[in-house]
C-alpha cells in the first residue's frame, strides 16, 4: 500500500523538476556591458545580439529568431528635460514618415524602471507589412530609444518580450 502511495509522488516531484528545469532555461538573462551605461533584461534566449557596443561605437542591436521576426536596436539623445516626450517622438516620427507605407498609430505612456512613452506605427517593406514599436525612456536629459521592428503579426505575438525589455531597462549606478 505505501509502496503504491510514492509512486504517484514520485512521478509528481519529477514533473515539477522537470518543469523548474525548463522554466530557468527560458528564464531572463540581464544585458550589461563595460562601454554602455544601461543594463536590461533578455526575456528569452532566441534574442541573439548581432551589434555589441565599443568604446567608438555604443550601438546595441539584437534579432528575435530572425531579423523579420523581431529587431532591436537601441539609440539615445539628448533633450533639455523640459521638452515634452510627445515633442521627442515628433521629432523621430518626422524621420520614419519617408518610409514606404508610413502609418503612424498611437502614442501612450510607458512605465517601468525608467519612464517615458511608447510609439506605434506600421510601414511597408519588400511588399510585407511590417510593423515597429519604438520605446522612449527618459533620464534626466538623455532619452533613450528602443527600437524594436519585424513583421507586424510577429512583432504583436512577440510584444510581451519588447515590453519586459523596456520595463527592466535602466540606468546603471556608477
Amino acid at each position: 500500500m505505501i509502496r503504491n502511495l510514492f509512486t504517484p509522488i514520485a512521478a509528481l516531484i519529477a514533473i515539477f523538476a522537470f518543469a523548474a528545469a525548463d522554466a530557468a532555461a527560458q528564464g531572463s538573462e540581464r544585458f550589461s556591458d563595460p562601454f554602455v551605461e544601461y543594463s536590461f533584461d533578455i526575456p528569452d534566449a532566441r534574442w541573439k545580439q548581432t551589434v555589441k557596443p565599443t568604446e567608438a561605437n555604443p550601438t546595441v542591436e539584437y534579432v528575435f529568431v530572425d531579423r523579420n521576426d523581431g529587431h532591436f536596436s537601441l539609440r539615445k539623445t539628448t533633450s533639455p528635460e523640459t521638452t515634452a516626450m510627445a515633442d521627442i517622438i515628433r521629432e523621430e516620427e518626422q524621420k520614419l514618415q519617408f518610409m514606404r507605407g508610413y502609418v503612424a498609430g498611437k502614442q501612450e505612456r510607458f512605465a517601468g524602471k525608467l519612464n517615458g512613452a511608447v510609439f506605434n506605427f506600421e510601414f511597408v517593406e519588400r511588399g510585407r507589412q511590417k510593423s515597429g514599436r519604438y520605446y522612449f525612456l527618459r533620464s534626466g536629459s538623455t532619452v533613450y530609444i528602443l527600437r524594436f521592428t519585424g513583421f507586424a503579426d510577429k512583432l504583436r505575438s512577440i510584444q510581451h518580450y519588447t515590453d519586459s525589455m523596456a520595463r527592466t531597462f535602466d540606468i546603471k549606478n556608477s
